[in-house]
């Protein structure tokens, strides 16, 4: 007798089908059987131990968040109810090109001050790996939902070049070549840079290049967070684009989203920009959450030449009078590349997380605000804040266009990603709502996608992507990781005002045909391990 027999689903299958009414049958982590229709045909039902009556419940594959901040929270949180409670059973980690592998002790003291402010100190985890293969092997002693990594451009920068901001000489081009080399053997599925944060910014284009042909030998993809947002959006995305045709690597545009009011309206030219690359043969995806304000450090925002030499330097910079001046001037009048080459607008810089207990007062308010309630200019504000939190402040920036946002999810090459922050005082609520508000808002208040197409954004495509057989959709001889909803409630709980919030209408919730949510709670369930990169076939 089979372990599960999930009767009368209406399945949606990820790739972008109809539904269709079965007993879907899991067993030994797998899907064994797919019984279409069963009740009305009266043929002899499947039998199991457990059998879980999901009369006017969608079963879908799980969702996979193809761009997720969850390097350390998998380690520290166990329960990690944030992903599990929104259907997501497969998240890729190693985003925006810094990381916690490959490292040594100086890189990883470095890489754990740099993204304090995304991840926190880390303090509570045991740093006892160094390779992307350790790492994955951490990863392997149970975690609450798959993970796929990424290895950081940065990160591999950071190690054989350091911070600075100058060419790799010929011998560290050749040890970031073998260090990418190794990580896809040991199982990354690609390669991520984040160039707007050192250091992988200060890689030029020739340098990027010749990782990308190293990834695209291993049959991995290239995830850039690409050079603007904002003022020089578009011409970021075309050298994007660019690069990867020259490296002949599959290219996959991390949050690909219009922002600032210089792009208000304008996701129709990117999208035009993507077609034309598509229809000339380019192997291109991306991702976007559904929310209009994005979500990063406070320091990402300073010019590149400030954060030249890691953190340390950075807040040297901080702290003298006249360097501090020329930092303030590039933010306000110029627009530093940090913040994507506008003039940095301090009322839409929302705090939403700090390092020290003691700058809580600051969190919920914008820059702007808590500068006026100390009488102060927002740039002094702004820099004691720094300088008081090493570092380690997280925002909100309102600085998106809900048409674009709805543009751009509705392209066939478009997945879906959280981008979720887990840390702060007050998060981005994407890190808890990203997957049931496409589903509740943009499928079933607004008519932006129908069903069957929303869920292939988020589960057939994304596996896809991740060259990942035996996932991603409802089929016979897959891994039994899968989502039962309600369409009829599901939706995000979370807010601005409450991003914690959980979800509501995901009752179940399956890794490797266990439950890891159950009658909307969660399990104790740690069947989450590392996805490894498929390898290339002969």
């Amino acid at each position: 007798m089979e372990a599960l027999v999930i009767r009368d689903a209406d399945v949606v299958d990820g790739t972008g089908a109809d539904s269709y009414r079965a007993d879907v049958v899991v067993d030994g982590g797998r899907i064994v059987s797919i019984v279409k229709e069963a009740a009305a045909a009266g043929c002899q039902r499947p039998r199991a131990v457990r059998e879980l009556d999901a009369e006017g419940l969608v079963l879908s594959p799980g969702f996979i968040d193809m761009h997720a901040h969850s390097d350390l929270a998998l380690l520290h949180d166990p329960d990690h109810g944030a992903k599990a409670a929104q259907g997501v059973t497969l998240e890729v980690l190693g985003q925006d090109g810094l990381s916690y592998a490959p490292v040594d002790d100086r890189t990883l003291d470095a890489v754990r001050r740099s993204i304090a402010g995304w991840n926190g100190p880390g303090d509570d985890v045991d740093f006892d790996w160094r390779s992307v293969g350790e790492y994955l092997d951490r990863l392997d002693r149970g975690i609450a939902v798959n993970a796929a990594y990424l290895i950081p451009q940065g990160t591999v920068r950071a190690l054989a070049v350091g911070w600075d901001d100058r060419e790799a000489t010929p011998a560290e081009l050749d040890r970031m070549r073998r260090l990418v080399a190794e990580g896809l053997e040991q199982g990354a599925v690609g390669m991520s840079s984040g160039l707007t944060y050192p250091p992988g910014m200060y890689a030029r284009n020739a340098e990027l290049a010749e990782l990308c042909r190293v990834v695209a030998s291993y049959g991995g993809y290239y995830c850039p967070h690409h050079r603007s947002y904002g003022a020089g959006a578009l011409q970021a995305y075309a050298e994007m684009v660019e690069l990867a045709r020259q490296a002949g690597c599959p290219l996959h545009l991390a949050h690909a989203t219009m922002n600032f009011g210089v792009n208000e309206g304008r996701a129709p030219e990117l999208l035009a920009l993507l077609d034309e690359a598509l229809a000339a043969g380019a192997d291109i995806t991306f991702d976007t959450y559904p929310y209009t304000a994005g979500c990063t450090t406070l320091v990402a925002l300073l010019p590149s030449w400030a954060s030249e030499g890691g953190p340390a330097r950075i807040l040297r910079r901080l702290t003298d009078e006249g360097t501090a001046e020329r930092i303030r001037h590039d933010l306000e009048a110029v627009g530093s590349d940090g913040c994507h080459g506008v003039p940095v607008d301090w009322d839409t810089v929302e705090i939403s997380g700090v390092g020290g207990a003691a700058l809580g007062e600051y969190v919920g308010r914008t820059v702007a605000e808590s500068a006026a309630l100390r009488g102060e200019t927002p740039w002094t504000t702004a820099r004691r804040l720094l300088v008081e939190d090493r570092l380690a402040t997280a925002i909100l920036q309102h600085v998106g266009h809900e048409e674009n946002v709805r543009a751009i999810m509705r392209h066939p090459a478009h997945t879906g990603g959280s981008d979720g922050i887990l840390r702060g005082t007050k998060p981005h609520p994407r890190a808890h709502g990203t997957f049931p508000r496409y589903l509740g808002r943009y499928v079933r208040e607004l008519g932006v996608l129908s069903l069957e197409e929303c869920v292939a954004h988020l589960t057939g495509r994304p596996a896809a992507r991740l060259r990942l057989p035996d996932r991603g959709l409802v089929r016979e001889g897959h891994r039994a990781d899968l989502v039962l909803f309600d369409p009829r409630t599901v939706a995000a709980g979370s807010t601005y005002d409450a991003p914690r919030t959980p979800p509501t209408g995901i009752p179940y919730v399956l890794v490797d045909g266990r439950f890891v949510i159950e009658d909307g709670r969660r399990t104790d369930v740690l069947a989450g391990r590392a996805v490894r990169r498929t390898p290339v076939s002969g």
